[in-house]
């Protein structure tokens, strides 16, 4: 046992001294949150209308004429003559020539730059809404009316339970099991790959060799993949709590100045009472996800997200320690990658579409069950509401498949770390799983 404690030291301590670990912990939130921040500051700055465009209407139907008001994105001027408009436009300093027939039908709109998105989105809003509010006047059908009987339906989702009735958030449900399940998936790989290169680099170098007189080969991978696993929660922890402290800074910040920016570019002519309305229930919907997170079993999803995160690393682990002792470089284990990690790619493609949907289906339930892919299925699962008996039993099947993982991996990898020159094949790892110690 203290042989293995050392390692685990060595292992952990080697690692998180290097400025290549301090630097990647630190910088890693810092670039993530700014770059977010640099996004949210250019769609907000230059991804609206950019400079104001001048745009000259010839409208012979005469619904818009006077209704067009410019903003501080578009300056409307009218002409009456629609050839002479279009003669004269290149000479004239407008940026578009917007020609409305008297059908309102084919209405086009020339430049000598093809117009952005935005600009022809912000101009077909502007447009709709006018036209709307005229043929509704032609068929004296009152708009406040329409506007209310088109009034969407929505659910007040409940869940009752022994403790009495509560609101059950589904939109934050999804939202907090797929993030979950994705960090768990990114995770497996990032810090799984750290080992795999750990024991080839060490194989390579021959520093093995001595070590092996010293350990046996299953404490040397076991304290091998705790350290490393240790390096890796390290690293975690750190980046969820400094992410947390700079998104809450800059959320600080740039929130409020954003908002009215965002509100601001939404804001384009007649349309822009549906502009906004669309984004005030945009911010709503957003305002009522956060705030449902609090209604979640947030308690039960912490602590199954470290024990599916950590028992999902050191099965994988031993998996991908066993194939680093397989090979003598890391382009060689290509054919062995894919049986590992197809188990988890097949999972979380499979939990985009089939668990999220249907979460208590049969296939998800299997799915939660099975050790190689109950980390990304489970979490997927326990906003959702889970049976304590079923994460039980999971729990169950995953130690038990990490305690088996680890002593077929060990067997191989006994074996396989003091091989060199020899190219692995299936049929020969396969062997050294055989041989009697």
């Amino acid at each position: 046992m203290n042989k293995i404690l050392l390692i685990i030291q060595r292992e952990y301590l080697s690692r998180v001294k290097k400025k290549s670990f301090l630097v990647v912990t630190f910088l890693v939130p810092v670039l993530f949150m700014g770059m977010i921040t640099l996004v949210a500051y250019l769609a907000v700055n230059q991804g609206g209308l950019g400079d104001k465009k001048r745009i000259e209407v010839v409208d012979e139907s005469g619904w818009f004429a006077g209704k067009m008001q410019s903003t501080d994105n578009v300056q409307y001027s009218f002409a009456d003559n629609y050839p002479k408009a279009k003669a004269t436009f290149i000479k004239q300093d407008y940026d578009y020539l917007l020609y409305i027939p008297a059908t309102v039908t084919n209405i086009q709109m020339f430049g000598e730059k093809t117009p952005s998105a935005l600009n022809k989105s912000a101009i077909e809003n502007t447009l709709t809404g006018i036209a709307r509010s005229h043929r509704l006047a032609d068929a004296h059908i009152d708009s406040t009316i329409l506007a209310s009987a088109q009034k969407e339906v929505s659910i007040d989702a409940k869940q009752i339970t022994e403790k009495g009735e509560q609101d059950a958030h589904t939109d934050a449900a999804f939202a907090v099991g797929f993030a979950c399940a994705f960090l768990i998936y990114l995770s497996l790989f990032l810090y799984g790959a750290q080992v795999m290169r750990g024991v080839i680099e060490e194989k390579v170098s021959r520093i093995i060799e001595v070590i092996i007189s010293s350990v046996k080969p299953f404490q040397l991978m076991l304290g091998k993949i705790i350290g490393v696993g240790m390096v890796g929660l390290t690293q975690f922890i750190l980046w969820i709590v400094l992410t947390m402290v700079l998104s809450t800074a800059a959320g600080t910040l740039m929130g409020g100045k954003n908002a009215d920016s965002m509100q601001q570019m939404q804001t384009t002519g007649p349309g822009s009472k549906m502009n906004a309305a669309t984004q005030a229930a945009a911010n709503n919907n957003v305002s009522e996800l956060l705030g449902s997170l609090s209604s979640l079993p947030v308690t039960q999803i912490v602590v199954c997200f470290l024990f599916y995160f950590l028992f999902g690393y050191l099965l994988y682990s031993a998996l991908f320690a066993a194939v680093g002792s397989a090979v003598d470089n890391e382009t060689e284990t290509q054919q062995f990658m894919i049986p590992i990690t197809l188990p988890l790619i097949f999972t979380f493609m499979i939990a985009q579409t089939v668990i999220i949907n249907n979460p208590d289906s049969t296939l998800s339930i299997t799915l939660s069950m099975i050790p190689f892919t109950a980390p990304i299925a489970m979490m997927i699962r326990i906003p959702f509401g889970v049976p304590p008996l079923q994460i039980a039993a999971s729990m169950v099947f995953m130690v038990l498949g990490f305690l088996f993982t680890t002593w077929v991996a060990g067997r191989i990898y006994r074996v396989g770390i003091l091989m060199y020159g020899k190219k692995a094949s299936y049929k020969e790892i396969a062997k050294w799983f055989m041989y009697k110690e």
